[in-house]
């Protein structure tokens, strides 16, 4: 065994690895960009070497700089995770060139897998089916689309040299080929460094079945049964289990057997995935669809599922080692089987927005401000993150992994769906809610599962609006926060006045207004009369139309249209009837918040934020909170809201009529502008694509909302944006007539 191992990657992988080689008495080296300075896999780790900069190129991607660290640090082998440099046969054989053994499989077995169109070709030759597509390498433009025609559509762009989803595209119609050729070809020259693409028949309601294979350096290859991976979006899996609900045993033992097939044919050694698309309604028809020569994200449903006669589960990461330094597999196929069932949900920066009945999934950035993450029976937790973590959008967007393990499929999923409720992070947006949602879907359920189902389904799993309760609580924490400080004067006298009652001399006692926004939502007004602790709640939506909504409102009266009406979110609180004001006794106890020397909310860095309890008209809902400027972030059941605060006489000013802004594009998300379609001046159609914005190596398209003129463009290629950041003005054609 090694005694100094570099993981040559960041992130929960590199905190996973490190908590492996630890038990193994393997001392670890972390690496880390300046952006990571600070992150969780430094600090678990033995030693560290910096990298560089921010930039993958100039840190985690640079071959030069990863070996020097190996060097510096006296490794005698580098683990390369997952991404990044895991896949890349140069890496392997700079390592060995450096005399540094590369826990993987051999250069020559991941330039084999990784280059789709050979990998496709030797395994038909192993007598694994394949699925129909292009044949040959290096196709230009033309050569594709002739191939999609040959094929017939629907087709699925990917790119030869890599995987994650990254860079795949499916074309339902041919006139969109062209466009989506550029596209892909793009992300994959942005991800890989090679923009080579085939293009395979797409098969409609496929599930995505993948097989764990582990393979020693002395002929013994085994397989360690099948993970099911088919909830994706975008192409990238969210939720995985094993085994699948689908596969009988005799279908199970016949893709387990293609699988040591694939392995065999390109010299396989280490822990590898053999992935299949497999019709769910004739399993026995599964076709090969690519091999990934690396440790997969979703390995730990597969070390929780699987045993091994005499030796229980499997650490795949200590196996990997071991392989590396030569030792045998001690077990065959006939020692491995499966006990139970577990499912993982990848927790991922991104925020949901639902638009004309589909959902985009975009990358959210911020800095970790509480974190409470699960734990229990069954119940494992694979993270990168640690309280005051700065999520960007230079690196990938998953930040951690719940898994949930059980004697079956029911109980597995009742633990991840727990588990995930108990998730908290506060700070930025994520997808643990919409994960939990996703787990109780009745499909999911019932195992009914294909590849394409999140993205029919997602709208119905993204609440349309903010439960009244959040607002009461953010709007009763601002009201507990102008309290007066310390016992008041002598006696413990304290002036009526500075108490946020609302106290009159002579009258009944005012309201206090609350301006609050959640991004995305229209702004609300809460009016609270009393204090925190025992309060009347009015929570009234602002007029869509007027973003500015009243400054100051009387008493609520019967028949007041302003009030909402509808029911109180998921607590059942009552509401009101015929236009009625919704008036809520609400009571809110909270700790009281710190000041810059405490962490979130007023307890400690490092904690999981504040809990406030708040009794919202008989029912009690508890939130993790925690301070973000003059607002709040709470979170509830693995939902989080940031509440900040809304100035209606700025928005008025800013905004003026609801249609003079009608045509502003902003940027749904933090990143680089890579592609510029479209000048001031031009004549535009609705949906035509005018700015490109890419994050997390992967981009979206800025389309014009209706056909008009573009009157702005504040962007180029290249051009650094914010969430929100206006791009351009389309202004509509009615418009300039009248004009």
């Amino acid at each position: 065994m090694f005694e100094t191992v570099l993981v040559a990657n960041r992130g929960e992988i590199a905190v996973r690895v490190i908590r492996t080689l630890r038990r193994l008495g393997v001392r670890s080296v972390a690496v880390f960009s300046d952006a990571d300075a600070d992150a969780l896999h430094v600090r678990e780790a033995d030693t560290a070497v910096r990298l560089g900069p921010a930039s993958p190129a100039e840190s985690y991607l640079s071959l030069k700089r990863l070996l020097d660290a190996a060097d510096r640090a006296g490794a005698q082998a580098v683990h390369p995770g997952y991404g990044f440099l895991a896949e890349n046969a140069a890496f392997a054989r700079a390592c060995a060139g450096a005399g540094l053994v590369f826990i993987g499989p051999p250069a020559g077995a991941i330039e084999l897998m990784g280059d789709k169109i050979r990998a496709k070709e030797s395994v038909r030759a192993a007598g694994v089916p394949v699925v129909p597509g292009s044949v040959g390498s290096a196709l230009t433009d033309a050569q594709l689309i002739d191939a999609a025609r040959e094929i017939g559509m629907p087709v699925l762009l990917k790119p030869s040299a890599g995987g994650g989803g990254k860079g795949m595209r499916l074309v339902r119609e041919e006139a969109r080929l062209a466009d989506e050729i550029a596209a892909a070809r793009r992300e994959a020259r942005g991800a890989f460094g090679d923009d080579t693409l085939l293009v395979e028949r797409w098969i409609d309601r496929p599930r995505h079945i993948e097989i764990q294979v582990l393979a020693d350096g002395h002929g013994q290859v085994v397989h360690l049964g099948e993970r099911e991976c088919s909830l994706q979006r975008r192409h990238q899996k969210i939720i995985e289990e094993a085994p699948s609900p689908l596969l009988d045993p005799a279908t199970r033992a016949l893709m387990g057997e293609a699988a040591v097939q694939a392995a065999r044919s390109c010299g396989y050694v280490g822990a590898g995935t053999v992935e299949f698309i497999v019709p769910g309604d004739d399993p026995a028809a599964y076709c090969f669809m690519e091999m990934n020569t690396r440790l997969q994200v979703e390995h730990p449903v597969t070390e929780l599922a699987v045993s091994v006669e005499g030796r229980g589960r499997l650490d795949l990461v200590e196996w990997q080692l071991r392989i590396a330094a030569g030792e045998h597999l001690p077990f065959g196929q006939d020692d491995i089987s499966l006990t139970g069932h577990a499912v993982e949900a990848r927790l991922c920066a991104e925020t949901a927005r639902v638009s004309g009945g589909t959902v985009d999934f975009l990358p959210s950035a911020g800095t970790v401000l509480a974190l409470s993450e699960p734990d229990g029976e069954g119940v494992r937790v694979d993270s990168g993150l640690t309280v005051g973590t700065e999520v960007g959008t230079v690196y990938d967007p998953m930040l951690a992994k719940v898994v949930a393990h059980g004697p079956d499929r029911p109980t597995a999923l009742r633990r991840l769906r727990a588990a995930l409720a108990r998730t908290t992070v506060l700070g930025l947006d994520t997808n643990t809610g919409f994960l939990r949602r996703l787990a109780a879907h009745p499909a999911v359920v019932s195992g009914d599962l294909d590849t394409g189902l999140v993205d029919r389904e997602a709208a119905a799993l993204v609440p349309a609006a903010v439960p009244d309760e959040v607002y009461a609580a953010a709007a009763l924490l601002r009201q507990a926060a102008l309290e007066p400080g310390g016992s008041g004067g002598p006696g413990g006298w304290v002036d009526p006045f500075s108490v946020p009652t609302g106290w009159r001399l002579g009258g009944e006692p005012a309201w206090t207004v609350h301006h609050l926004r959640v991004p995305g939502h229209a702004p609300v007004t809460v009016r609270v009369r009393g204090r925190a602790h025992d309060a009347e709640v009015w929570v009234e939506e602002a007029d869509a139309g007027d973003a500015s909504g009243p400054a100051t409102a009387p008493a609520p009266v019967q028949g007041s249209t302003a009030a909402r009406s509808t029911p109180g979110g998921e607590g059942g609180a009552p509401g009101g009837e015929g236009g009625e004001p919704r008036i809520v006794r609400a009571r809110l106890t909270a700790p009281p918040e710190a000041g810059p020397a405490g962490g979130p909310g007023g307890l400690p860095s490092g904690s999981g934020g504040a809990r406030a309890v708040l009794d919202w008209g008989g029912v009690t809902h508890t939130f993790a909170y925690a301070a973000h400027g003059a607002g709040h972030w709470l979170g509830r059941d693995g939902d989080t809201w940031q509440v900040a605060d809304h100035d209606p006489v700025e928005a008025a000013l800013r905004g003026g009529a609801a249609g003079t802004h009608a045509g502003e594009l902003t940027a749904p998300m933090p990143g680089t502008v890579t592609v510029v379609k479209a000048a001031v001046g031009d004549e535009v159609t609705a949906g035509q694509g005018l700015v490109v914005v890419e994050a997390m190596k992967m981009e979206h398209v800025i389309s014009a909302p209706h056909d008009g003129t573009v009157t702005e463009l504040d962007v180029a290629p290249g051009s650094t944006v914010a969430m929100d950041q206006l791009l351009a003005v389309v202004t509509p054609r009615e418009t300039e007539e009248r004009a």
